[in-house]
């Protein structure tokens, strides 16, 4: 996840199967507040397509932490709608790093 002023942009490292998740967030206070998309695995059951919705979480107040709801559709363009957890973990700024973290996701 990286931050510019009031914005904080995330992609997952590809999880084993292809799929990457993306985040696009805006801070204001102790809310975070945007957009996800995923791309899922192009063999995988949902053959590469890309899902899309918005998100709002609250940040715990030492910054460690973020818990809200996402909401987006799904195959059958049902809405759907949970709970989404994001916890900082350690800071990813080497290659070794971001490697020990592939296919975890």
């Amino acid at each position: 996840m990286r931050q510019s002023g009031s914005r904080l942009l995330a992609e997952s490292v590809p999880a084993d199967n292809g799929s990457v998740l993306a985040l696009d967030l805006t801070v204001n206070g102790t809310v975070a507040t945007g957009t996800w998309s995923e791309r899922t695995a192009t063999d995988g059951y949902y053959r590469g397509a890309v899902y899309h919705g918005a998100i709002q979480l609250v940040i715990d107040p030492m910054g460690k932490a973020m818990s809200g709801k996402w909401i987006g559709f799904d195959r059958q363009f049902n809405v759907n709608s949970d709970v989404w957890e994001l916890r900082w973990v350690e800071k990813a700024n080497s290659m070794n790093t971001i490697r020990g973290y592939h296919g975890k996701a």
